[in-house]
């Protein structure tokens, strides 16, 4: 149920967080899609492909998701007439609410955002570059199945940073692809908060630069279906990660 209009503004804290220095960022939400058909059998799913479709799981996963975004700037609150209440309805209070909603192309991106675009009354915009890594030849195929064919490259494409798979992208690739998509947005302004629909590798890349870790380390980052991710960017190049891969469907 939506609140009416101005319901939270006597206890809504300052709409836009901003430095010592008065900068104002952009705050972007990436929110990983619901569990799909390959997700469930840990195959690789990349965007050379617009499937698979997200599966009955993935679409509450979506709708939870989309609950949790619906709460991001609004004032956490105590259960009336308790002394010890259970908080709810606000995440991260301090920041602006959301605004503008982008995605990747691909089918299970689409769906998990028409579910948050339903639950914040916003347009989805599609982005190309937020698209998942380009798999290649490992397209589809479970981490079993690319070790009998290509032994030991998973493993040197997740180490490394640089290794590209036969036919698909290095993360270091990926990173430069996303990174112009996350600087355009930053272009768009200042003082808002966007949410982006994305997936597992591709909201990596964007965590690990925001920490100015190397494409070798970005594997490191756990990003679960339908987590929420945060960071907060600044015109000058400086960043922060509010949040990396926290669970909404717990």
């Amino acid at each position: 149920m939506s609140e009416a209009p101005g319901a939270d503004a006597h206890r809504r804290p300052p709409a836009v967080p901003a430095r010592s220095d008065g900068a104002l960022p952009l705050t972007v939400v990436f929110v990983r899609h619901g569990v799909t058909p390959l997700t469930e059998a840990g195959g690789y799913s990349g965007s050379d492909v617009p499937g698979p479709p997200l599966t009955a799981q993935g679409r509450l996963q979506a709708a939870q998701a989309a609950d949790a975004v619906f709460r991001i700037g609004r004032a956490a609150r105590t259960g009336a007439g308790s002394t010890g209440g259970k908080r709810s309805g606000g995440l991260w209070p301090d920041l602006p609410r959301p605004t503008a909603l982008v995605a990747s192309p691909t089918v299970r991106t689409q769906e998990t955002a028409t579910a948050v675009g339903r639950r914040l009354g916003l347009h989805v915009t599609t982005e190309d570059r937020f698209a998942e890594c380009r798999y290649g030849e490992w397209e589809g195929l479970t981490a079993p199945e690319i070790e009998q064919g290509w032994p030991g490259e998973l493993a040197r494409w997740r180490s490394t940073g640089s290794f590209v798979p036969p036919g698909g992208e290095s993360y270091a690739q990926l990173g430069a692809r996303v990174w112009a998509g996350v600087a355009d947005l930053l272009a768009g302004g200042v003082g808002r908060t966007v949410v982006a629909v994305g997936h597992v590798a591709q909201i990596r890349t964007v965590v690990g630069q925001a920490l100015g870790a190397p494409a070798s380390h970005w594997a490191r980052l756990r990003i679960p279906p339908a987590s929420l991710s945060v960071v907060r960017l600044w015109e000058d190049g400086s960043a922060e990660v509010v949040a990396a891969g926290v669970p909404t469907d717990g």
